[in-house]
């Protein structure tokens, strides 16, 4: 089993254990600000915790896809270095930025890493993405993505933000490096 399959695993074993008492794993494993000098274990658990089956799931197909990508690009260690340093890197701007009590849940963070990452090293990249019906530039599709979340309220834009500037720079670093597989 490589990293992607690994992450997507654990993130779906997480989200059956969470159906069967949501309110105590988010309690345990979600981040906020209140809670994170007592449970300093959430700035990386709330990565794998999600509010429900859309979540999830588009969660996952965004890992899925874009991390099939990034995979093969820099590897499973960098890889793996960018899924987690960018989703803490969001989880530090939700920290500093959303109102104490909240809980942020969610792989949102670390996926916009990624996706940052790959816009960088592969500006060209046109996706899919529904309802549009003709693929769009990756940079575009992941900008219309970003502006939603600060749209909609419940969305940890914060953690989105984080993680997408963490990813650009993982980006520009392994481009400028050239520390990619062709």
């Amino acid at each position: 089993m490589n990293a992607l399959w690994f992450l997507i695993a654990a993130n779906v074993l997480i989200f059956i254990i969470t159906l069967a008492r949501p309110e105590d794993v988010y309690t345990l494993l979600g981040l906020s600000a209140a809670s994170f000098p007592h449970q300093p274990w959430t700035i990386v658990t709330n990565m794998f915790v999600h509010g429900g089956l859309m979540h999830i799931l588009f969660n996952m197909i965004s890992l899925f896809f874009l991390g099939r990508f990034v995979l093969q690009l820099v590897g499973e260690g960098r890889f793996l270095a960018v899924y987690f340093l960018g989703g803490i890197a969001g989880n530090i701007l939700f920290l500093l930025l959303a109102p104490p009590y909240v809980i942020s849940i969610g792989a949102s963070g670390a996926i916009y890493a990624i996706c940052g990452t790959l816009v960088m090293i592969a500006p060209k990249l046109r996706v899919f993405i529904i309802p549009i019906p003709v693929p769009i530039p990756l940079w575009v599709a992941m900008l219309i993505f970003l502006m939603l979340s600060f749209l909609f309220p419940g969305i940890a834009w914060q953690a989105h933000l984080g993680g997408l500037l963490l990813g650009l720079g993982a980006g520009f670093y392994f481009k400028k490096k050239r520390i990619f597989f062709r």
